[in-house]
């Protein structure tokens, strides 16, 4: 469908508001899910990314990439084990995150940036100290190997990329004080993130449309939600199940500070501009 100047230039001046809203804000973009995998939405998030960082929004990329280390273990004939959701990572294991997610996946996604005229540099926790952990423990106190639980976050390798013109772009490894290395989930590092560095927004990329009265009816989303409603809907088991753990990285966020935090539905192309640069947005947003 051909679309006339008039309405393209209508859409520009409707995302004049936000875009002056967002001016030099700190957005955090956790990319996850079917947006990595397929190549039609992995290519409308590095547009979006690269758009929004050319018009002066500061935009941080932290990702994950459950599905490269899958195969990458698969390969290798190492059996991926899962633990309250949170993967089980021996020394071999972690050997396999830190080189598939810092190398591979980080790397990838730093070429796609540049394809789209975007200007970014990749990073691991462990550049700088940038993410320093300790070894986690499961919810019942199981043994997760070396999966981590964030200590502290030194922001110096963020802010120095972002001053110089640089996306940040950020896979999810960490060094304990010790150098051990531990893999940590990208939602919760996101989130920490998005706090040490007062992010205007912190944007959970998921495969749902966000939070929903009804888990299997998309009509019943919920486009808001105050933080302190949270604990109840979790008695009355609207957040329930995988949802949990996310909601509890928005909630975590917005109590350390970030202004807003959003889950959005990352298989829908351009979904980040969609919630940053209009009015009713998309998904779910806590505050």
């Amino acid at each position: 469908m051909e679309i006339s100047n008039s309405i393209r230039s209508r859409v520009l001046i409707d995302a004049l508001p936000y875009i002056q809203k967002y001016n030099d804000k700190i957005v955090v973009v956790k990319y996850g899910g079917n947006a990595m995998t397929n190549e039609e939405l992995k290519e409308a998030v590095m547009s979006d990314i690269v758009l929004l960082s050319l018009v002066g929004i500061r935009v941080v990329l932290v990702h994950g990439g459950g599905p490269e280390i899958n195969d990458m273990l698969g390969r290798l004939g190492i059996e991926s084990k899962f633990i309250g959701g949170l993967r089980y990572t021996d020394k071999e294991t972690v050997d396999v995150v830190k080189m598939v997610l810092a190398g591979k996946v980080n790397k990838e996604l730093v070429a796609h940036l540049a394809e789209h005229g975007g200007n970014a540099v990749g990073l691991c926790g462990i550049d700088g100290k940038m993410i320093t952990a300790d070894r986690a423990e499961g919810e019942n106190g199981e043994d997760l190997g070396y999966v981590g639980n964030i200590t502290k976050v030194n922001i110096k390798p963020i802010t120095d990329s972002l001053n110089n013109g640089f996306i940040p772009v950020i896979a999810t490894v960490a060094c304990g004080e010790d150098g051990t290395t531990y893999n940590i989930n990208a939602d919760t590092a996101a989130s920490r993130i998005a706090a040490e560095l007062g992010a205007e927004n912190l944007i959970l990329m998921t495969d749902i449309a966000g939070l929903m009265r009804n888990k299997d009816d998309p009509s019943t989303l919920i486009p808001f939600v105050n933080v302190s409603e949270v604990p109840f809907m979790k008695r009355q088991g609207i957040i329930s199940g995988g949802m949990i753990p996310k909601i509890d990285c928005c909630v975590e966020a917005v109590r350390r500070g970030v202004k807003k935090t959003s889950i959005i539905d990352g298989r829908i192309p351009h979904s980040i501009l969609i919630e940053i640069l209009s009015n009713e947005g998309i998904g779910t947003q806590f505050k």
